[in-house]
């Protein structure tokens, strides 16, 4: 049932149409980072982030643990993609957040298809439907002593605080759900 996704086309950022909620919390994405020509790449699947509008740019901001293997994929090569796949593909990024590059090819396991993106260096995958490519522009350790929510200030759960990686997004391709209906004539 798994294959390449309906066929993306580039969508400007200022009009992408997306329920980032449940982007982010229901549906997850992939982060890829690395190189994918060189072949220097991994990726891990994100239930939380955010996009946002900041110095004047479309901004996507990730949380990354340093001890996942993709942390040093995003300290040393300047951008990462964020991909979004449909329900069915659930199971799979499901493998790739909880498998760590570090034992093994997870991703081949997975049977997703990485390949080059238009903008940026670093890998995205054919059955997503949704990609965002994007540069690195800013990074910065979480400091639970700065939350204002308690819940938040305990955010170092399990060893060292995530660290937040803004990256300015080039490129958006996505299938028609993501872009606006055609205007009308």
């Amino acid at each position: 049932m798994s294959g390449p996704a309906a066929p993306r086309r580039l969508i400007p950022a200022d009009e992408l149409v997306l329920p980032v909620f449940q982007a982010w919390r229901r549906d997850w994405f992939l982060l890829a980072a690395g190189d994918f020509a060189a072949g220097q790449y991994n990726c891990m699947t994100l239930g939380w982030g955010g996009f946002l509008r900041l110095w004047d740019r479309p901004v996507a901001l990730v949380a990354v643990k340093p001890s996942r293997h993709t942390f040093g994929f995003l300290q040393r090569f300047p951008a990462f993609t964020l991909n979004h796949f449909s329900p069915e593909f659930r199971k799979k990024l499901l493998l790739l957040g909880t498998r760590s590059g570090r034992d093994g090819d997870k991703l081949a396991e997975s049977g997703l298809t990485p390949m080059a993106s238009t903008a940026v260096p670093a890998p995205c995958f054919a059955e997503a439907d949704l990609v965002l490519e994007c540069v690195q522009a800013y990074a910065d350790d979480y400091r639970p002593e700065l939350a204002f929510l308690e819940a938040m200030a305990g955010g170092e759960r399990s060893g060292r605080p995530h660290r937040f990686f803004f990256g300015e997004v080039r490129a958006v391709l996505g299938d028609s759900r993501y872009a606006p209906p055609p205007a009308a004539t």
